[in-house]
């Protein structure tokens, strides 16, 4: 979704802009050639990148040859920097390509050795979070170029033209309009889906007044999500996640971009993240970890908005007290509060069209 709205607002820019990219179908919609489809592509977690490893290393290879033999003026990296910074130390020893990097690798969190691969590897880095600016250029002196966010620009766009009524809202979903609704949204891949859902489903039931609404994810089957929601009252929406989060109250919510939209939407959120293990993932996260939190809103306040319920903190019965407070009171005003706090660092920049605008200006020079 970045990639299709960066390469729009390119094409605003530079009329003769082309395109070639591994990436999915709203890139595709926008025009060039789609090489690899991404679901080729994620893989989550250490058992499933082993498994997958040699497809992985195939994948890598074929994206470089392909590199070499088109021959781009740049070549602009999203985010996913286990793939891509493979991808841009390639380029930088083999060929004379540029490497734009936009949505800077999270090194902040972890793996904040990988500055080193950065700072060689990446001649122009796009950030997309403002407290990454201080990271970079302060503690590691490399210049970056803060765009805008492009969640904060997807979610004012939508909000600006959505106007359907909470009735209709229902009607459309065959949901009870004189309840209000606690959305869920359990992540976007399988394995995300398989530990959060079953905990956020228990934790919320059974609250008078209330329906549960889960977001279907893109690429994830309604068949996947049965067993999950068999001999619950939980509803399904697919595909619809900015509509269901304009009209929802409260949100249970993994960690990720959710975590961000749901706040740009107004919504009070606790955020859990169930993980195997988590007793040992409760540890490293406290000891490996570079950062106090793992939610963007959070990370952008630099303090605790939302109540993050991760590995050892996740269970069934913290959600729903946490959840409890948040639907009246005090610490719902307090959250919302927050949130205007995060809407105002995250500033004004529209971030495609300030990277387009940057990217086509550095590549003139």
């Amino acid at each position: 979704m970045h990639a299709s709205r960066l390469m729009r607002s390119l094409k605003d820019v530079d009329k003769d802009a082309q395109f070639r990219f591994f990436g999915g179908d709203l890139m595709a919609a926008e025009g060039g050639t789609l090489v690899k489809h991404y679901r080729e592509l994620a893989y989550m977690g250490f058992v499933p990148v082993l498994m997958h490893l040699p497809t992985i290393l195939r994948n890598m290879r074929f994206c470089k040859q392909d590199i070499v033999e088109w021959q781009p003026d740049v070549v602009v990296l999203v985010d996913y920097p286990g793939f891509n910074l493979d991808i841009a130390k390639f380029l930088k020893a083999s060929t004379l390509i540029p490497v734009y990097y936009y949505i800077a690798p999270k090194i902040w969190a972890w793996k904040e050795y990988r500055i080193k691969n950065i700072r060689r590897d990446v001649k122009e880095l796009f950030s997309i979070l403002p407290f990454e600016v201080d990271f970079f250029e302060g503690k590691h002196h490399y210049p970056i170029h803060y765009v805008g966010n492009p969640t904060a620009d997807e979610v004012k766009e939508f909000r600006s033209g959505y106007c359907e009524k909470y009735e209709q809202f229902c009607a459309r979903n065959g949901l009870d309009s004189s309840k209000k609704i606690i959305a869920l949204l359990a992540g976007s891949r399988r394995q995300e889906i398989k530990d959060n859902l079953p905990g956020m489903i228990k934790a919320a039931q059974g609250l008078d007044g209330y329906q549960m609404v889960l977001a279907g994810a893109p690429g994830i089957e309604d068949e996947y999500y049965a067993p999950f929601v068999a001999g619950t009252d939980v509803r399904l929406v697919k595909n619809d996640t900015y509509s269901l989060l304009s009209h929802a109250h409260a949100a249970l919510v993994t960690s990720g971009t959710a975590t961000l939209e749901t706040a740009l939407f107004r919504v009070p959120q606790v955020v859990c993240y169930e993980t195997p293990l988590p007793k040992l993932l409760g540890f490293l996260r406290r000891k490996v970890l570079s950062v106090k939190y793992v939610s963007l809103v959070n990370l952008i306040a630099d303090r605790e908005v939302v109540r993050e319920l991760v590995a050892d903190t996740f269970s069934v019965s913290n959600i729903r007290q946490e959840l409890m407070l948040l639907l009246e009171g005090d610490a719902r005003r307090r959250q919302l509060e927050g949130y205007d706090e995060v809407i105002r660092r995250l500033g004004q920049l529209k971030a495609p069209d300030e990277a387009a605008r940057l990217m086509v200006g550095l590549l003139s020079k």
